[in-house]
């Protein structure tokens, strides 16, 4: 899949999700599961990569990474799982599943998040790192793809379309919360929710000094690699004037795909079976 290809799926899925519809499809379905620190999103496409199906919610059951509310996680899991079986019409128990972790997360918190997946009845067949299943959907070779979460930014080097360095930071989404809840001198959960509803000209002014030091930090770790090229994704990236931002710090070329939230997910579903 290249560059174009991987944003057209992308914006499919988008669709099917806001639409609550599926596509037509033939035989066994692959199933990612991304267990983010804001968002958990499932994915559902066929043997051929193609976008069937997905959901998506709001949660707090992740930090940076790890699984706080396991009991939480496999029941928002197990709904959403009904959910997506509603929307396909059939029945996902035991189906092909994958899930992905930030880089760094030790293998005891890495199979708490498999147990989350498997807890909810989906056959999980390979566990692998966000910023790689990122890559996946968009074809990158060559380049570095840093995946901003909630909690923690993974940052994937990639080289001859194999990752050759990996890392993670935490910072994210829950640390521009932080900021806006000291600027505007309310709660972190008030400042929550003025950063996914007010304006963009209102928070990115309030964020934009934390969005400089996650490109300082990736900048940081990019020495010694020849990269000239930045793929940022994930659901803090969001902003318009992120990729801006990350390229002044960097001095590298920064591009942002289509709908950043969703291209974790749709990349955990591309390696079911890998």
């Amino acid at each position: 899949m290249d560059w174009k290809s991987g944003n057209d799926a992308i914006l499919e899925m988008d669709e099917l999700i806001k639409q609550k519809k599926a596509n037509p499809y033939e035989g066994p379905l692959k199933i990612g599961v991304d267990l983010g620190t804001a968002n958990i999103v499932l994915c559902a496409v066929d043997q051929n990569n193609r976008p069937v199906a997905g959901v998506s919610r709001g949660a707090n059951v992740v930090r940076d990474g790890i699984v706080v509310d396991y009991l939480g996680a496999t029941k928002i899991v197990k709904e959403m799982k009904k959910e997506l079986e509603e929307i396909l019409g059939t029945d996902l128990d035991y189906a092909d599943a994958a899930t992905a972790i930030p880089p760094g997360i030790l293998e005891g918190n890495a199979k708490i998040i498999s147990n989350v997946v498997d807890a909810s009845n989906f056959k999980v067949t390979n566990v692998l790192d966000e910023p790689t299943a990122a890559a996946t959907v968009l074809g990158i070779e060559n380049g570095a793809v840093v995946d901003v979460g909630g909690g923690t930014t993974g940052i994937s080097i990639l080289k001859d379309g194999e990752v050759v360095f990996t890392a993670d930071e935490a910072t994210g989404g829950t640390h521009m919360s932080l900021v806006i809840a000291g600027n505007k001198k309310i709660s972190f959960e008030e400042a929550e929710e003025f950063k996914k509803s007010a304006p963009q000209e209102e928070v990115f002014p309030i964020v934009k000094p934390t969005v400089e030091k996650m490109a300082a930090i990736v900048h940081k770790y990019l020495q010694g690699h020849d990269v000239d090229t930045i793929y940022v994704v994930g659901g803090a990236s969001e902003f318009d004037r992120f990729e801006e931002v990350f390229e002044k710090e960097t001095g590298i070329k920064t591009i942002k795909p289509v709908e950043p939230l969703l291209v974790t997910p749709l990349g955990i579903a591309f390696n079911v079976n890998k």
